[in-house]
C-alpha cells in the first residue's frame, strides 16, 4: 500500500483512533491538530500495520511513531522491552526519551522509558535497566554493549521503530544495525521513518517489512517554503568576518553555523568570541555533558551562536531557531536539506544562508541543481569574491569543501550487502 499526501484536509487527532489519555497529554503539550505524516502513519501503525514514512525534518514524525507505539503497549511484569527505537546520536535519543514520557503522562499505567547512548558511563544506564523496561530509545553501539552485558534481552520486541533510518545506514552504522536486527524476532511490527527514500533504506525496507504502508509526504527534496535561503560568494579566507558581520549587522539572536570538522568548529568558535560574541563549538569529540550544557545555553539565548558539524544536523529540535548557515557546504544534497531543516520548524520562518568559495562553487551548483534551487549567488559589500577557482582535479582535496560526495568510494555496495544479510538472517 502506498500513501502520498502533500495535501490533506484538516482533521484532528481525536479521529486517528488514540485512546483518551493519549488525546489529553496531546492536548495539554499544545498540539492542535496533526500534521501529513501523523495523518498518514497513525492509523494503519495501530492497526498493526509496518509502516515507511518518509518527511521532512521538523514534520512531526516523532509523534508518528509515539503515539500508536504507545498505545500498543502491555501492561507487564515482563523484563524484556516491548518496544525498541534505534536513533543515530545522542541527542536524537534524547529528543524522543522525553517525548515519549510526556506524550505518556497521562496513562493508567507509566511505561518505562528508558534511553541509552554511548559517551558516557555505561554502568549508570546498566543500573537503569535493572528492573526492565518497557520501550527502550538506544543508539546502535550502546544496545549492543548492553545486550553483551546481559542487561537488556531484544527477545520480546513486538515493536521496532528506525528513527531517521537513511543515517543509520551510513557506514558507521551498517554493521551495528546488521547485529541488532539478528537479535529481534521475526515476529513483530516494524515502522521505518526517514527524511529521505535512499536506496539503502528502500532497499532494508523491501526486506524488512511486510506489505508496508508508504507514507510520502514530501512535496519536493527541497527544504520547507518557510525557509528563506540565500547563497553568498566570498573568499574562503574572509568567511569568518562576514558571518560575524552579518550576526552584527542582522542582530541575529541564535545562529546554527556548520562547519566540515570538529577542528573547524573550535577554530570558528574562538574567533567568533574574540570578536565579542557568545559563541561554543558543537561536535562529537566532546564530552556528553559538554554536548548537554551547549545546547541547554543555546536554547535558553544564553548563546548566540554553536558551531558544529554534522552531528548537529539530525535529530536537535531548537524552537524558534531563526537562522541557519553553512560556513563548509555539505557533503551531500540530503545533508543540504538535513541542515537546513534545523530552521523553520513546525511552520515557523526561517533562514539559511551557505557561504560559496571558488573551490566550493561547482559543488553548490551540485546541491542546487539536485535541490531545485534557483537562488542569486549574492555579493556583499566588502566581501566581494576575488578568488579563481583551481584546477578541477585539485578541487576536491581544497580545505573547507566538506569532503564532496560522489568523490568518495561509493556506499551502495556495502548497504546492499547489509540488506542482503539480513535477509538472510531473516527468512
Amino acid at each position: 500500500m502506498n500513501l502520498t499526501s502533500p495535501h490533506i484536509t484538516f482533521m484532528s487527532f481525536s479521529t486517528l483512533g488514540l485512546s483518551s489519555p493519549l488525546l489529553e497529554a496531546i492536548h495539554s503539550l499544545g498540539f492542535a491538530a496533526p500534521t501529513p505524516i501523523q495523518l498518514g502513519a497513525i492509523g494503519p501503525a495501530l492497526q498493526g500495520r509496518d509502516v515507511l514514512g518518509c518527511a521532512h525534518t521538523g514534520s512531526g514524525k516523532t509523534l508518528a511513531f509515539a503515539l500508536p507505539l504507545l498505545q500498543s503497549l502491555k501492561h507487564t511484569a515482563n523484563k524484556s522491552a516491548q518496544a525498541l527505537v534505534l536513533v543515530p546520536t545522542r541527542e536524537l535519543a534524547t529528543q524522543v526519551g522525553d517525548t515519549m514520557r510526556a506524550l505518556a503522562q497521562h496513562l493508567p499505567h507509566q511505561p518505562r522509558v528508558s534511553v541509552v547512548f554511548g559517551g558516557v558511563s555505561i554502568n549508570p544506564q546498566m543500573m537503569g535497566l535493572r528492573g526492565g523496561t518497557d520501550v527502550l530509545v538506544a543508539t546502535p553501539g550502546r544496545l549492543l554493549d548492553l545486550v553483551a552485558h546481559n542487561a537488556i534481552k531484544l527477545s520480546g520486541v513486538q515493536m521496532l521503530v528506525l528513527d531517521e533510518a537513511d543515517r543509520l545506514l551510513d557506514l558507521g552504522f551498517a554493521e551495528e544495525l546488521n547485529q541488532v536486527l539478528a537479535l529481534l524476532p521475526a515476529k513483530r511490527q516494524s515502522l521505518f521513518f526517514s527524511a529521505t527514500f535512499a536506496p539503502a533504506v528502500q532497499a532494508l525496507a523491501n526486506t524488512l517489512l511486510h506489505d508496508p504502508v508508504r507514507v510520502d509526504v514530501r512535496p519536493d527534496a527541497a527544504p520547507p517554503s518557510e525557509i528563506r535561503q540565500r547563497a553568498i560568494a566570498v573568499d574562503a579566507p574572509k568567511r569568518t568576518q562576514l558571518l560575524r558581520d552579518l550576526i552584527q549587522q542582522n542582530a541575529w539572536s541564535r545562529v546554527l553555523v556548520f562547519v566540515a570538522t570538529k577542528f573547524a568548529a573550535e577554530i570558528v568558535a574562538d574567533k567568533l568570541r574574540k570578536a565579542g560574541l557568545t559563541a561554543e563549538p558543537f561536535h562529537g569529540e566532546l564530552s556528553q555533558g559538554k554536548r548537554t550544557q551547549v545546547l541547554a545555553d543555546f536554547k535558553a539565548e544564553r548563546l548566540t551562536v554553536v558551531v558544529a558539524t554534522d552531528v548537529a544536523a539530525r535529530g536537535l529540535d531548537i524552537a524558534g531557531l531563526p537562522v541557519v548557515v553553512n560556513f563548509d557546504l555539505p557533503r551531500s544534497a540530503s545533508d543540504y536539506t538535513h541542515r537546513v531543516g534545523r530552521t523553520g520548524r513546525a511552520g515557523e520562518p526561517g533562514l539559511a544562508a551557505s557561504f560559496i568559495s571558488a573551490t566550493t562553487l561547482a559543488h553548490w551548483r551540485l546541491i542546487a541543481k539536485r535541490q531545485r534551487l534557483a537562488l542569486e549567488l549574492e555579493s556583499i559589500p566588502g566581501f566581494e569574491a576575488m578568488e579563481t577557482a583551481p584546477p578541477a582535479s585539485s578541487a576536491p582535496d581544497a580545505p573547507g569543501n566538506g569532503g564532496i560526495k560522489g568523490l568518495r568510494p561509493s556506499k551502495k555496495d556495502k548497504l546492499r550487502a547489509l540488506a542482503a544479510s539480513v535477509a538472510i538472517q531473516n527468512p
